[in-house]
């Protein structure tokens, strides 16, 4: 049987959840720097990386991947950041993920058939560079 985990865990597990969602890339690496797992998920298997590309956020995106944050974590419902990107058209985002090793492949649906299924052929066009 395990233990409830910690309010207290719970609380700054939040936080810095919500730091990732609003693009507050300071206080996010912040935390990241002082030991905060930079591939840290919250319970539908979100990343940090995935909450701040999925909300448009590129500068906070960019800090996790240099800080260690895996590019292509793929969430409870087969989803990868790049993916999240471009279904929002989060083009800022997508080059930053590409930078970062993102694999255009990767997740159900991929960022190629996202990208398919809303008519970015630009996107398809740059995937095709990768």
């Amino acid at each position: 049987m395990s233990e409830a985990p910690d309010p207290e865990v719970v609380e700054l597990a939040t936080k810095i959840f919500d730091l990732a969602r609003r693009g507050e890339t300071e206080a996010l690496v912040a935390y990241v720097d002082a030991g905060v797992p930079a591939n840290l998920i919250n319970d539908r298997g979100d990343s940090l990386v995935m909450l701040a590309a999925y909300h448009g956020h590129a500068e906070a995106v960019r800090a996790l991947l240099e800080r260690g944050a895996e590019a292509d974590h793929v969430n409870d419902r087969g989803q990868t950041p790049l993916a999240g990107a471009v279904f929002k058209g989060e083009e800022a985002v997508i080059q930053v993920l590409l930078e970062g090793g993102a694999d255009v492949l990767a997740g159900t649906p991929s960022a190629v058939d996202t990208a398919r299924m809303f008519g970015r052929t630009q996107l398809l066009e740059l995937f095709g560079a990768h």
